[in-house]
Formats: C-alpha cells, structure tokens, sequence
C-alpha cells in the first residue's frame, strides 16, 4: 500500500487528522532516562506505542536524532518498530531535503531504503530534477514546503513572481506538473490561516501537512474552517512538544497519549 492510501485509510478508520511529531530532545525527557544510553530510542518508542491510536502519521524530524552519536541507528529502529508495532500508521521522515539530481537520489535511498520511510519532506527551491528522484517512488510521499509556519516565512515565500507569490506559485506547480504519480503533499504553516485558504484553493484535495498548531500558536479552528477538504480530511496536522512533553513525571507515556487524544478531539469537534 502506498504512502497516500495509508493516509486515507487512517484519516477514515481511525477517524483522526493528528500527526504526531517526534523530536526528541533528551534535556527535556523524564528523570527516568538520565542514565539510559538508548534514551533516544525508548522515549519515542513509549511515545508511539502510546499515540498510535490517535494518530494519522507518525513524524520524526532527522535532526533531532543525527545531532547525537548513535542517533541515526535509533531513528532506523524507531521506524522499524513503528512499520512492525503499527504498520497502519505511516512514517513521515522530516528531513526537508533539497539538492542536485545526483545527490537526491542518494537521498531518497536514504529516506526510503535506510530509514524505511513512507514520505519525505523535501525542499522545492532547487527545482524539478532535484525532485525527481522523490517524485519517481510512485509509493512514497513527496511533501514540498510551501508556506512554512515561522516568522521568516515571508521573507522569500511572499515574494511576487510574475504577478502572484512565490507560495502559489509553488503550491500551482507542485498540483500540476509535479502531481503526476498522485504522491504529492504540501507543508503549510497554520499560523498563516488565510494564505492556507489560497492554497486549498489552487490544490483541490492534495494533502497538507500542518506544523505549527501548539507551542506556536496556530488555532485549530482556523487550520480546519481553512484547510480541510470537502469530506472533513486533507489534512495532517501536527503537534511535537505539546504532545511530547505533557508530562516529564512517570505518566509520560500517558500524559503523551491524552494530549494526542485532546488533540484529535479538538480537531473533530471542527470537522
């Protein structure tokens, strides 16, 4: 099964548009994990065993792991135990990757044969080959940023390019030319609720991965009024910290799980 029927599927069976985020920074873990060498891994590991329920793609952001010595091997079994434990739950390797043809192919091995991946992040602004390697998994997710959700978005992604922004621009061209396989996603921040308007507008019912909902401010309300499809779904929508960090006593896990559950509970009660 390919990375957007996966989606769909959840999305309908487990009735959820919550994509958990896992960025693991271990000054943050539980006492419990101070003097545990492969904190990287059993931390998220106890995190998704106990979001998976409410979650419609699990997201680990690569930084997050290759910053520590043995940190990529972790990130593999991470994944590894999320295809084997949940494999109704797809794996969104957020590594916003972007370069030459010849590169990005190494780096699609990466994300896909190494790390096991369903869909990568990836970074349009080197254009189509740098693309192509990605869009060429007809299986796996392509999920171009678009209108990111920090405050520098606007520098560049605003920007007029023959008679509208670069965002739309993006978001037009990623639908069209680059949607053939059907594989292909866009990142859009929700703390810019009417830019992700314009772009349900030009992209019909592609999905969007949300960050930004949380530690950033973005509203739940808004995100779903302005970026959900004609049936309810669309979108991704993540949280990392909010559900991460609920709790740095001994209930991690379910304090974790209970914020993923408010989470999703929030998003349908705006469906």
């Amino acid at each position: 099964m390919g990375f957007m029927q996966a989606l769909r599927n959840r999305w309908n069976s487990a009735d959820t548009l919550v994509c958990v985020g896992l960025d693991p920074d271990p000054a943050k873990f539980p006492d419990a994990f101070v003097d545990d060498d492969d904190a990287l891994f059993s931390f998220c590991r106890d995190i998704v065993d106990a979001t998976a329920q409410y979650a419609c793609a699990f997201k680990p952001q690569i930084a997050y792991f290759a910053a520590h010595n043995g940190g990529e091997a972790a990130l593999q079994r991470l994944i590894a135990h999320i295809n084997g434990s949940h494999p109704d739950v797809p794996v969104i390797l957020d590594a916003k990757r972007g370069d030459i043809g010849s590169t990005a192919e190494q780096y699609a091995t990466e994300a896909f044969e190494r790390f096991g991946a369903d869909a990568v992040t990836l970074n349009p602004y080197m254009g189509r080959d740098s693309a192509d390697p990605f869009l060429q998994r007809f299986d796996r997710g392509c999920i171009f940023l678009c209108h990111t959700s920090n405050p520098g978005a606007r520098d560049f992604q605003e920007l007029d390019v023959g008679g509208e922004p670069l965002y739309q621009h993006i978001a037009r061209t990623i639908a069209g030319e680059w949607n053939a396989a059907g594989n292909c996603a866009l990142v859009v921040g929700a703390t810019f609720p009417e830019e992700l308007k314009v772009i349900r507008g030009i992209v019909g019912d592609m999905p969007l991965l949300i960050p930004g909902v949380g530690a950033q401010g973005g509203d739940v309300e808004a995100v779903v009024r302005n970026g959900a499809t004609a049936d309810g779904t669309g979108l991704m929508i993540n949280s990392s910290r909010g559900i991460l960090y609920a709790s740095s006593g001994a209930g991690y896990a379910e304090a974790a799980a209970d914020a993923a559950r408010e989470l999703r509970d929030a998003i349908n009660r705006c469906r």
